[in-house]
């Protein structure tokens, strides 16, 4: 008789489930609205990382030809030529080239390097806004995410008293889902925002890196027009050429010292 009393009380019993999705559906169409911005948030913050870290590592990748081959040809205008076409490098290059063309076919344009140093500003400027771009929805997406997930959270709260309000009582499986629904809004915008943050500062300090190389290439650039080419970056020692062997030390006598054996 007991076995049977318990065996129906436990089929009457009310089932209380709990997880993410149940808590998702207690939010109703608020909870689902601000997980889909949610989404869409982290989605964009994460291709933005990748796509600016392929056009970071693209450009300091291109800078070791600037290094190489650039600075060996004998003029600028060639030199341009050798480095690959649409980049960062070869639009200051060409950049330069130009103004210096400009320059001798005006008048009163004042000194030829104060016309090349704005002319290579202003390509600069230009090449830093296209390496910047997309990290200003970075840092919204860091500043915003917290607080798009508090409104789910406040929201969800709010309809815990609500339900402790109807019921008259504060059981838990009255307050759990809306309370469960809360935390997990809070969490998500969390989620959502630390990558943010720290893919800007880091995308950012990699800018910083790169716009110091170009302005040390603008820099050289002036450097050589100044002198007509007397000053100019030393170049490494190309692939494949041995270098120079020092000559054996010789006394005061012009008597050659062997080189000691290590």
């Amino acid at each position: 008789m007991n076995l049977t009393y318990l065996t129906a009380a436990a089929a009457e019993a009310p089932v209380n489930e709990f997880g993410f999705w149940k808590a998702m559906e207690e939010g109703g169409p608020v909870a689902w609205s601000i997980l889909a911005v949610m989404v869409i948030m982290s989605v964009g913050s994460f291709y933005i990382l990748f796509t600016k870290l392929f056009e970071q590592n693209k450009v300091m990748k291109q800078y070791k030809a600037v290094r190489s081959s650039y600075w060996r040809a004998p003029t600028l205008k060639e030199g341009a030529t050798k480095l690959e076409k649409n980049s960062a490098w070869r639009q200051l290059a060409d950049d330069a080239v130009t103004a210096q063309e400009h320059h001798s076919k005006m008048e009163g344009a004042g000194n030829e390097i104060h016309f090349v140093e704005e002319e290579l500003a202003h390509s600069q400027d230009t090449i830093n806004q296209s390496l910047s771009g997309g990290l200003s929805f970075l840092a919204s997406v860091g500043a915003t995410a917290p607080f798009i997930g508090l409104l789910g959270t406040v929201i969800g709260i709010y309809r815990a008293l609500i339900n402790i309000g109807i019921e008259g009582s504060a059981s838990i499986d009255k307050v759990a889902g809306p309370v469960g629904e809360a935390l997990i809004m809070t969490a998500i915008g969390l989620l959502v925002a630390v990558p943010a943050v720290l893919a800007f500062n880091w995308l950012q300090s990699r800018n910083r890196r790169i716009n110091a190389l170009m302005t040390d290439f603008s820099n050289d650039i002036v450097a050589y027009i100044g002198s007509n080419g007397a000053v100019k970056p030393a170049v490494g020692t190309p692939a494949g050429k041995p270098k120079a062997v020092a000559k054996p030390a010789t006394t005061a006598g012009g008597v050659r010292t062997p080189p000691t054996k290590s």
